[in-house]
Parts: C-alpha cells; sequence; structure tokens
C-alpha cells in the first residue's frame, strides 16, 4: 500500500532544523516548489503518525485516504507556521515543522477514523427516521 510513497521518502530525507525554516520561508513567500518539497520531506513522519495512532486493520482499510488527508493538512500548516515564534520569556524559540503539526495529525486521525466507523450508524439513523416521517431527510 505505501510502495509509492517510498521512493518520495528515500528521495527526500529529513532536513536540519535551519534548512527546514530556510524552506519554510520561501513557501510562505509563494514558492510552490519549497512547499512541495517540504511536504515530501515530511512524508515519512505522516506515514509513521498514523501508524502510531490506528490499529493494523483500520490502516489497511483507511491508510491511503488518511495520508492523502494529512498531506492537505501538512501544507495548510507550513502558511500557519510561525517563523518568529518566541516562548513565554520572549526568547526567539524555533521548532521543528514535525512539533508543530504532529497533534494536528493526530487529532485528524482520531477524527477521521470515528467519523468513518461511526457512518454506518449515521445511516442506519437517517433511514430510520426517514422511514418514520415519509419523507427524505437530504
Amino acid at each position: 500500500m505505501w510502495q509509492s510513497y517510498r521512493d518520495i521518502v528515500r528521495r527526500y530525507p529529513r532536513l536540519s532544523l535551519s534548512e527546514e525554516r530556510h524552506l519554510i520561508s520561501k513557501a510562505q513567500k509563494g514558492s510552490r516548489k519549497s512547499k512541495d518539497e517540504i511536504v515530501f520531506r515530511h512524508i515519512s513522519f505522516l506515514i509513521f503518525r498514523i501508524h502510531k495512532v490506528a490499529f493494523p486493520v483500520l490502516i489497511r482499510r483507511f491508510g491511503e485516504d488518511l495520508l492523502a488527508e494529512a498531506i492537505l493538512i501538512a501544507y495548510k500548516k507550513i502558511e500557519s507556521y510561525d517563523l518568529n515564534y518566541r516562548d513565554k520569556q520572549g526568547n526567539l524559540n524555533p521548532v521543528k515543522f514535525v512539533s508543530y503539526i504532529w497533534k494536528r495529525i493526530d487529532g485528524f486521525i482520531i477524527d477521521f477514523l470515528k467519523r468513518e466507523l461511526n457512518e454506518p450508524k449515521r445511516i442506519k439513523y437517517q433511514l430510520s427516521r426517514e422511514l418514520d416521517s415519509g419523507t427524505p431527510l437530504n
């Protein structure tokens, strides 16, 4: 299932913090190439988080969808990454991009799986309401 991503992972190894921040800076200024490179360099992290949070049977069933959505989230988070982040004392405190996005990615994975696993219940509930009322609910 993850075969198509292995080449990307090999071709785009992890970056140092300074290289990562430089690419993010260029991406926030509009460089599509830099944005793509940052996301490609974090594909292995996204796959790791999916494997860490979800059960194997759910990964087989929803893994591709989870990764596709997680990639879109990574693209969005590039825009909101604060290059001038400071700690409570006001000192510049740069953080790695993975540290910035991991909670959002984990939350997304959990929410996605809950939604997908509860879908049959929701459909069953809608059908029973349609049958009770006699009119379709859209």
